[in-house]
C-alpha cells in the first residue's frame, strides 16, 4: 500500500527550556543525595509524562506542605511559590529546595523592588496558574492586582494611579500581552514597567517558531499538557498565524487521524515543558500513516543553562 505523502515541519526552539531542565535534574539530584522518597509539591512541571517517570524514580507529588513528613526533603516547582510556603517549611525545619526558574524568580525579585519603592503592583497573568499564585503571594494580600485582559485594564481599580508598575506571567502570548500592556499604558500613563520584559526567552522564541512555519502548513500539533500554559499559548498562536486546525495533544495516541485526512503538511512544536521523546513519538507516528519528509525550521538557538542550588552541589 502506498502511503500519502506528507510534510513535517518541526519548529525549533520547541521542547525542554533551560528552566524545566534544571527543575527536573533538582529531583533527580535530590533523589541521588537523599533518596527515596522526596516530596514535590505540586507537578514539578506541567507534564504528566515528565511527572510519572520522577514518580517511578521515587519522586512523591503533593499538593500542599501540610502532606509532607517532617523527616524527608520537599522540593518546590518551577512555577514558583507564594512566601508563605518556604516560611512554613523553615518553621518546620524542612530540607526544602527551590526549584523556581530563575526567570520566574527575577519576576518576584521585581515585584519586591517596586513595592519597596511604594509601587502598587499589576500582575498580567492567568488567574489560579500555579506561577500567578506564586508571584503574587511574594507580596501583601492588595499589592498585587491581576489582569487577565484588556476589558480587565477598564475596570482596574488602583490606590493610586501614579504609583503602579506592572509584571507578567513568564508564558504568556507575546501579542496579547502586548495589548494589555498597551491598554494599561493608555489608561496610567505613569506605570513603571520591567527593564526587559518579563515573558521568558523560551516562550518568545516557540512562539516565533510557530509564526514562522504557521504559512507553510495545514495543521499544527501542539505537544503538552493541558495545564500547560506556554503549551496553550502556542495553539493560540498558530490560530492566530492562520491555522485552520491548531490542537494540543499530549502524546501521539491522542492524535485525531481523521482531522488530518486531505493534508499535505504539518507543524509540530512541543511545550517548554514537553520532553523530546514525546516530539519522536509523534513523528515515528506520522511515518506509520504517511510516506513523511521531516523539514527542520529554526529561528533561534538556546545556550542557556541555569545551575542548580547549591545544596545539590555540595557533598
Amino acid at each position: 500500500m502506498t502511503l500519502p505523502p506528507l510534510t513535517l515541519y518541526l519548529a525549533a526552539p520547541r521542547g525542554f527550556c533551560a528552566g524545566v531542565d534544571r527543575a527536573i535534574k533538582i529531583v533527580e539530584l535530590a533523589l541521588q543525595k537523599w533518596g527515596a522518597p522526596v516530596y514535590v509539591r505540586h507537578e514539578i512541571v506541567h507534564n504528566k509524562f515528565v511527572v510519572d517517570d520522577l514518580r517511578t524514580k521515587g519522586a512523591v507529588f503533593v499538593e500542599e506542605l501540610d502532606d509532607c513528613p517532617d523527616d524527608r526533603p520537599v522540593i518546590f516547582s518551577a512555577h514558583g511559590v507564594p512566601k508563605s510556603v518556604p516560611a512554613a517549611a523553615q518553621a518546620r525545619a524542612l530540607i526544602a529546595v527551590d526549584a523556581t526558574c530563575p526567570l520566574v524568580t527575577k519576576v518576584h525579585n521585581e515585584a519586591a523592588r517596586h513595592s519597596s519603592e511604594g509601587l502598587q503592583m499589576v500582575m498580567i497573568g492567568h488567574a489560579g496558574h500555579p506561577e500567578t499564585i506564586g508571584t503574587m503571594g511574594q507580596l501583601p494580600e492588595g499589592e498585587v492586582l491581576l489582569v487577565e485582559t484588556e476589558a480587565d485594564v477598564a475596570s482596574l481599580a488602583v490606590r493610586d494611579a501614579s504609583k503602579l508598575a506592572y509584571i507578567t506571567q513568564t508564558t504568556l502570548s507575546v501579542d496579547d500581552t502586548a495589548m494589555i500592556v498597551a491598554a494599561l499604558q493608555a489608561r496610567f500613563p505613569a506605570i513603571v514597567g520591567p527593564h526587559k520584559e518579563d515573558i521568558c526567552y523560551a516562550t518568545t522564541n516557540r512562539q516565533a517558531a510557530v509564526k514562522a512555519i504557521a504559512p507553510k502548513i495545514d495543521a499544527l500539533l501542539v505537544i503538552g499538557a493541558p495545564n500547560s500554559s506556554n503549551s496553550k499559548r502556542l495553539v493560540e498562536v498558530g490560530r492566530a498565524a492562520g491555522c485552520a486546525y491548531a490542537q494540543l495533544v499530549q502524546r501521539a495516541t491522542d492524535i485525531d487521524w481523521r482531522a488530518l485526512q486531505g493534508i499535505r503538511a504539518v507543524g509540530i512544536t512541543a511545550g517548554a515543558s514537553a520532553p523530546e521523546v514525546l516530539v519522536n513519538e509523534v513523528i515515528a507516528a506520522f511515518r506509520a500513516h504517511y510516506d513523511t519528509t521531516v523539514e527542520l525550521v529554526e529561528t533561534a538557538q538556546e545556550m542557556v543553562e541555569f545551575k542548580v542550588p547549591r545544596i545539590l552541589r555540595e557533598g
